[in-house]
């Protein structure tokens, strides 16, 4: 199949994994302040609740933010067209796949238009 103009798949994939990537660091942000507000309410003799929902307003929302960064980087990355990205976005696309619909629906198009022989080559 000959795609006919192979760059704006490119920018496009680029531009949707930058997209979602900073939607999901402010998604991380949100979930930080809610979980944190909601430590609030936990008594303070529940000490072990309280460490509890403390490390977990943490490392939730840190990782929610790692897996936006990473999204991001690798969007810039492509941009760039430097001859890593390509394989890097694939794997992040993969990963993406698991994140039901949008994810899903983002990282199928991002796998199809990165094996395009012709993609393929402006990465070579």
């Amino acid at each position: 199949m000959d795609i006919k103009n192979p760059k704006s798949h490119v920018s496009l994939v680029a531009s949707l994994h930058i997209g979602f990537g900073a939607l999901t660091v402010v998604a991380g942000i949100v979930v930080y302040i809610i979980l944190n507000f909601a430590t609030n309410f936990i008594p303070e003799y529940e000490e072990i609740g309280l460490v509890v929902m403390k490390s977990i307003s943490t490392f939730l929302p840190l990782l929610i933010c790692f897996f936006g960064v990473i999204d991001i980087l690798a969007g810039i990355a492509l941009f760039s067209y430097k001859s890593w990205s390509r394989i890097f976005m694939l794997i992040i696309s993969a990963i993406n796949c698991l994140n039901i619909p949008f994810g899903t629906a983002k990282g199928v198009y991002s796998i199809w238009a990165l094996m395009q022989p012709q993609i393929m080559d402006m990465f070579e």
